[in-house]
């Protein structure tokens, strides 16, 4: 939680030897951990509270529990097991019974810190050890006297402290003393970054209640408000950065506006054999009135698996192909790539658009004619991988870019495609769904469009969980499946970290199925060190029927569209994201025929058990998004990193406080509609904040 300034960057900065208490020594020590000035103090906020009210004798542990136990000291022993591994051991007791307390690590230091007799409140997770319960490595604070009241009114924050800082005194006890110290001799009050009207309207603590609240809170109350402050204020500033951002894409007048819809929209329209869903023809009139405004578009559609996002980018591919312009389709993978070029051609060939292929290991022919097409405007639209980002590719006119799995493309090469050719429209697709409760949060600068229906005649996927040991089951069913014409997908991990091992394990997999396990079915191999012809050829068996059992690793997750193929069968699918299990199980269920995915495991306990779960108990890939940015994290909203628990927010999450979001984003949207250019007198602490806090990182928040 702590890190985060909240002041003024122009405010006097005092040394941390203006407390009193602090010396040269103490100082450097915490200028090694980050903390430089009195202000930095002020900013490093507890990561966590330990509540007094709330103690837990040790008769009533629970095994498996968090809990926060008061006792005495008794007996501190350093032990060593049975494999020579020292171990520091002490008893913890209070009127119902005992506690052991268990390190590992820090043996000395924390030896030197407990002696028999000490007063503790530990909270840790409760084990057991030979039925005696435990805590290993365990927080902890001396207690003067038993029933001793805290000036915190019962609620203890708790700082984190690095050893060295532990060694000078400074562990979270000593930090808590330094700061209430800091606050005693500096009598802090904190400029302010929100207007009076903001802070009455939304009945926000000032600044200076809320340090004082997030550091030594009277009472939980007390402690919501001031985090609520915190929340509010980082995410306010967060929605006006997209609401800014908004307004300046729109400002953006751009020469590539689409006048008309002509011979290639309305062919294509009559040439669909059947009838879109509501939802694609929703989506195409938002593009639509994007193409038409005058303003560069900057927009996302998203869609679960076989929702027919490709068919709503086609067109928009050919509104713009009818007012002079080159379209890019790019893919994040060859062979999805080529996915689309095939599906592409099948649209665009009757229309009499030219449509070429761009990849990175095409003939030398093949790649030079279709830069001369593009540089010469008789390539309407080219296909391709990252490929079409590189400098030797020119375009006469290029005017919408569509970006397909747009997540699994780097910030930077979705910055490098802005950059090119006059800055085009732009149409970023995902088939992972962006849960509904992010897409606010981190698409609040993007207009978005959402595919929430699937083409009529479709059947739910069966998903079912399988060990190792019922593994032959699962393959005995994919041969009645294969028997009665159908085909069938094999599906291997393949991780960074040891991918020569694990592509080995897929190659050894598929000669063992194919010579032992599966031998009267036709099956290939597929992977990432194959050529692109290679891959070609063995996906052309496939779609063609030749093949009944595609064999291969995470190259097939995502655009392998063979209406066929019923069954999805992933090994070791607790080493899966949850993400890439929706779309491998979204490689079938694309045609008449009932489908189903079997997820086979090994040991699965964790975020791991949680995913193979909810892949059984849903299908919606908005609700999955959701449970999978819960475990890994939502990305940082202000930099290249796409996933993780660093969001570049300090303070709040923008799935557990939605509804903090919604209440800020209001406040953003109407301060923003109001004064635009935040001019205004009443606005100038907004507008100087937002400039030293979140201009500079909004550049790359922008790219989407």
């Amino acid at each position: 939680m702590y890190g985060m300034r909240m002041v003024d960057d122009t405010e006097q900065v005092l040394p941390l030897t203006a407390i009193r208490g602090i010396g040269p020594r103490k100082a450097e020590t915490l200028k090694e951990a980050g903390i430089g000035s009195v202000q930095d103090l002020f900013d490093y906020f507890p990561r966590r509270y330990l509540d007094r009210r709330t103690i837990t004798c040790v008769a009533a542990l629970e095994t498996g529990g968090q809990a926060t136990v008061v006792g005495t000291v008794k007996n501190v022993l350093k032990q060593r097991g049975r494999y020579g591994r020292s171990r520091l051991v002490a008893k913890l007791c209070d009127r119902t019974g005992s506690l052991e307390l268990v390190w590992f690590r820090g043996i000395s230091y924390i030896a030197g810190m407990l002696k028999e007799g000490d007063i503790l409140m530990v909270h840790g997770k409760v084990g057991s050890f030979m039925q005696q319960p435990q805590m290993q490595h365990p927080e902890f604070e001396h207690v003067h006297e038993q029933g001793d009241e805290s000036p915190e009114g019962g609620i203890v924050p708790v700082y984190s402290s690095t050893d060295q800082m532990k060694r000078a005194g400074l562990g979270s006890n000593g930090l808590r003393k330094v700061i209430r110290q800091a606050f005693s001799d500096m009598g802090p009050v904190f400029s302010e970054n929100l207007s009076d009207r903001l802070i009455e309207r939304y009945g926000l603590l000032s600044l200076t209640e809320a340090y004082r609240a997030v550091h030594f809170p009277p009472s939980q109350e007390a402690l919501e408000r001031g985090l609520f402050r915190f929340k509010w204020t980082e995410l306010f500033y967060l929605q006006l950065m997209f609401a800014l951002q908004k307004i300046s894409y729109r400002s953006e007048q751009t020469e590539l506006g689409a006048k008309h819809s002509g011979t290639y929209t309305k062919a294509l329209y009559a040439s669909l054999p059947f009838t879109m869903t509501e939802a694609q023809k929703k989506a195409v009139r938002e593009i639509y009135g994007d193409l038409r405004s005058g303003c560069r578009m900057n927009r996302l559609l998203q869609g679960d698996v076989g929702s027919g996002k490709t068919l709503v980018a086609m067109f928009a591919i050919a509104l713009a192909v009818d007012n002079g312009m080159q379209a890019a389709f790019i893919a994040p993978t060859e062979i999805l790539a080529f996915q689309h070029y095939m599906v592409m051609l099948k649209f665009a060939g009757p229309l009499g658009l030219k449509t070429a292929f761009l990849g990175g290991r095409q003939l030398k022919k093949q790649r030079l004619d279709t830069l001369e097409g593009l540089a010469n405007g008789s390539v309407h639209i080219v296909v391709g991988t990252h490929a079409v980002l590189e400098e030797s590719v020119r375009f006469r006119k290029l005017g919408l870019a569509v970006i397909d799995e747009q997540h699994r493309f780097g910030v930077l090469q979705r910055k490098a495609l802005k950059d090119k050719t006059g800055n085009p429209h732009v149409l970023l697709m995902t088939a992972t769904p962006i849960p509904r409760t992010l897409s606010m949060g981190v698409l609040g600068d993007l207009d978005v469009s959402v595919i929430d229906q699937l083409p009529g005649g479709r059947k739910p996927v069966v998903t079912r969980c399988c060990s190792e040991k019922k593994k032959h089951e699962v393959y005995r069913f994919l041969e009645k499946e294969i028997a009665r014409g159908r085909q069938a997908y094999i599906v291997y991990p393949l991780v960074e970290e040891s991918e020569k091992m694990d592509l080995k394990a897929a190659c050894d997999s598929f000669e063992l199925l194919k010579d032992i396990l599966l031998p009267h079915v036709r099956m290939g191999l597929i992977h990432g060190q194959l050529s692109s012809q290679q891959k070609e050829e063995v996906m052309g068996r496939f779609r063609s029927g030749k093949l009944d059992l595609l064999v291969g690793t995470t190259v097939i997750e995502v655009g392998v569209d063979v209406p066929n193929a019923t069954v999805m069968v992933v090994e070791h699918a607790e080493r899966f994201g949850l993400a890439q299990l929706h779309q491998l199980r979204g490689r079938v269920g694309r045609g008449p025929h009932q489908s189903y995915c079997y997820l086979v495991h090994g040991k699965s306990d964790g975020d791991a058990s949680v995913r193979l779960s909810a892949m059984e108990r849903h299908s919606d890939g908005f609700r999955l998004s959701e449970i999978d940015a819960s475990i890994r994290g939502v990305g940082n909203l202000f930099g290249k990193e796409q996933s993780g628990v660093v969001s570049g927010l300090f303070f709040s999450d923008v799935i557990r406080d939605y509804d903090i979001m919604c209440s800020a984003r209001v406040a953003a949207l109407s301060l923003v509609d109001r004064d635009p250019g935040l001019s205004e007198p009443v606005h100038g602490m907004i507008r100087h904040y937002y400039m030293k806090q979140y201009h500079g990182r909004s550049q790359l928040a922008g790219i989407g």
